[in-house]
């Protein structure tokens, strides 16, 4: 048992850091955000004249407004926001092509360029209509859409800075005559002695050569209960020391530190994690071929036909530039938005929309332990009297002189004696048995609460059969004593929450399998996963461990996601198909992740995986209202139907497009969660 010692929990969060800024991912995305905004509003004023400037609408309402010049007007301010609004898609069109993988901003831009380069054309003497307001209502849409899409997915990952900023920036380092200087971490070398005082995070990885102390490592490896550590013990950058005071021999500085594995092993899993597109991006691709073979081909046909060359040159413009529907620019952010909202609404919050899309598909949900499925802290699970004492009384005495400790244990049954209402007693004394646990005087009675090592020590006789069962449960028992006679027992262990018995009952009613992944020891982890009825578990995984899990796993032919709460579930969340971090734990993990549970519930997975599939269904609806009114227009506009006299014109074009875009507004505000 961890010796019951006082921790000064406040400290925790005062480590001062290098201060670099680890923030600007999350300024450059706002930065984004705010410069799609700002094209949009000036593209829509620049757009209102030059609708009004356009033959083609004005045909279609039945006027003229045509004066000297005009065209030359018109001709000016399309340019500009060809340049202007248009430049984000042309710079994306050329990243596109640059990886050969065309998507919305390729089909964007073919359609600008086509319109733009075509109508420029018929202003300085090229025969044919221009389609100057195509250009500018496309732009105008397009950056609608992608700012509405940004803004509802606000999510950078700064998940390596994050690491970072878990480890101090200066540690205390005791030089040959027993000075202590405070020094940057990167001045530190093998060997060098470090001193760690209370409540501070350790400052690199060592071995302890002086002192003896708990660290609480939870958040590193997943080990629930803080860690006894004294002399030749081994301990990690990034844990915090408990009330005793450590001098640390430096072992591993840099990289080949523990954190610095970790922060490397998040990286490459990030860089390797599926690029796949979302769904829009999926459909442009194919519109963008499909407008490329559909224009060439109506340009040839036409050609053969006997059509003059201008002639074929607008139709194939035509067909180009209908290829890409605005609807389309509208389909997927519109959905996404609404998503996003509702997701909020319940407490998750999206940060990667491909794999939140995905996640209709998961076959397989992989939990993480400690602070997941259990609450990551102490609380009494079984209590064992002996004959002649109450329960009440034996709490009574046990919560009062634990209340005069910070250990985790003591804060365990401190919390469940309170909620049972039973009232406290100041102790009279109390004193800390080094190792053993604590005594003290309650109401004029000798009390202890000692470990089991204690007892036979004392050779004070106990159910040993009990005890034993509580054990094998990966249970930390105490035993109580009042005045020299044995009262009972406490047994505790982490607590499992409510929501993760709901959650996994869910998940087997989807046919989806419930897993387990834990740093803690086999026994803890199955008692946890036979209360649960968990599929399987793995237990005593290293942080590298759970990554390499994760991949086995996925190797399987599996969909998987992950849930946790820590830095060492953090390679595992960037691994899976989808990572779902819990908004209580660590902010790296909440930085790897694709989904952040903000209400600490396990049962919001199953909102994650429902949520998911409606989005899906109207995202599917959504793009085929786009593309439906390509499967009619593009035919149309090509010509298909001349021979009759039948001949799209833009203006009924423009009007199907329209229709197009309203439905598929009107649609995404029909999602439900």
């Amino acid at each position: 048992m961890q010796d019951h010692k006082h921790t000064d929990h406040d400290e925790h969060h005062d480590t001062n850091h290098d201060g670099h800024d680890h923030s600007h991912h999350g300024h450059d995305h706002s930065h984004m955000i705010e410069d799609f905004k700002k094209r949009f509003f000036v593209s829509l004023l620049v757009t209102i004249p030059i609708l009004i400037l356009s033959p083609m609408i004005q045909n279609f309402l039945g006027v003229n407004w045509r004066f000297t010049g005009d065209m030359y007007l018109l001709f000016a301010l399309s340019t500009f926001i060809f340049f202007y609004g248009g430049k984000p898609f042309l710079k994306g069109s050329f990243d596109e092509l640059k990886q050969k993988n065309p998507g919305m901003m390729t089909l964007i831009a073919l359609a600008i360029v086509v319109a733009y380069v075509y109508s420029s054309l018929t202003v300085f003497g090229l025969p044919g209509s221009n389609f100057f307001w195509e250009l500018a209502t496309l732009i105008v849409i397009m950056l609608l859409g992608h700012w509405i899409e940004m803004r509802s997915v606000m999510g950078a990952s700064n998940a390596l800075e994050e690491l970072v900023e878990l480890m101090p920036s200066e540690a205390h380092r005791i030089d040959e005559n027993g000075e202590i200087s405070d020094v940057q971490i990167k001045e530190l070398t093998e060997g060098d002695q470090v001193l760690v005082k209370p409540g501070e995070k350790v400052p690199v990885d060592g071995i302890i050569i002086k002192g003896q102390s708990t660290n609480d490592e939870s958040m590193l490896t997943g080990e629930s209960v803080p860690v006894e550590k004294e002399i030749d013990d081994e301990v990690i950058g990034g844990a915090i020391n408990g009330e005793g005071s450590l001098t640390v021999s430096v072992m591993k500085t840099g990289e080949e530190s523990y954190l610095s594995q970790v922060v490397t092993m998040v990286k490459e899993a990030q860089e390797s994690k599926s690029k796949t597109q979302n769904l829009s991006n999926r459909a442009a691709k194919w519109l963008f071929y499909i407008a490329l073979a559909a224009g060439i081909m109506t340009l040839t046909v036409w050609l053969m036909l006997g059509e003059s060359f201008n002639y074929a040159l607008e139709r194939m413009v035509t067909v180009m530039i209908i290829a890409c529907p605005h609807a389309l620019g509208l389909a997927s952010p519109l959905v996404v938005a609404r998503s996003t909202t509702l997701a909020a609404k319940r407490g998750l919050l999206i940060r990667n929309r491909t794999s939140f899309e995905e996640a209709r598909k998961l076959q397989t949900v992989v939990f993480d332990k400690t602070g997941t499925l259990t609450e990551g802290k102490f609380g009494i699970t079984n209590i064992h009297l002996e004959e002649g004492f109450e329960e009440d009384d034996v709490l009574m005495l046990a919560g009062s002189l634990e209340g005069e400790s910070e250990h985790p244990i003591a804060q365990g049954i401190v919390e469940d004696v309170k909620k049972r209402g039973i009232t406290f007693e100041r102790p009279e004394t109390f004193e800390s048995l080094t190792g053993q646990g604590l005594q003290g005087k309650v109401k004029d009675k000798g009390v202890k609460i000692v470990s089991p090592g204690y007892v036979d020590e004392q050779q004070i006789s106990y159910n040993r059969d009990t005890f034993e069962q509580l054990s094998s449960q990966g249970k930390t028992v105490v035993f109580v004593i009042v005045d020299d006679k044995l009262a009972g027992m406490i047994a505790l262990a982490d607590k499992i929450r409510e929501s993760a018995k709901q959650a996994i009952t869910d998940l087997d009613n989807l046919s989806v399998q419930s897993m387990m992944l834990t740093g803690d020891n086999k026994k803890v982890a199955k008692w946890v996963a036979d209360q649960l009825g968990l599929d399987d578990v793995f237990a005593e995984v290293l942080p590298h461990e759970k990554a390499d899990k994760i991949i086995e796993i996925k190797e399987k032919g599996l969909e998987v996601a992950m849930t946790g709460d820590g830095v060492n579930d953090a390679p595992a969340l960037a691994n899976a198909d989808l990572g779902i971090a819990i908004g209580a734990g660590t902010d790296v993990a909440m930085e790897t992740a694709d989904v952040v549970l903000v209400k600490n519930n396990p049962n919001d997975v199953v909102s994650i995986l429902s949520l998911s599939k409606s989005t899906y269904r109207k995202m599917i609806q959504n793009l085929w209202w786009a593309t439906g009114y390509n499967i009619v227009a593009l035919p149309l506009a090509a010509g298909i139907l001349a021979p009759i006299g039948i001949v799209l014109s833009p203006a009924v074009g423009a009007m199907l497009m329209s229709l197009s875009t309203v439905i598929v507004a009107i649609n995404a505000r029909f999602l439900k969660a």
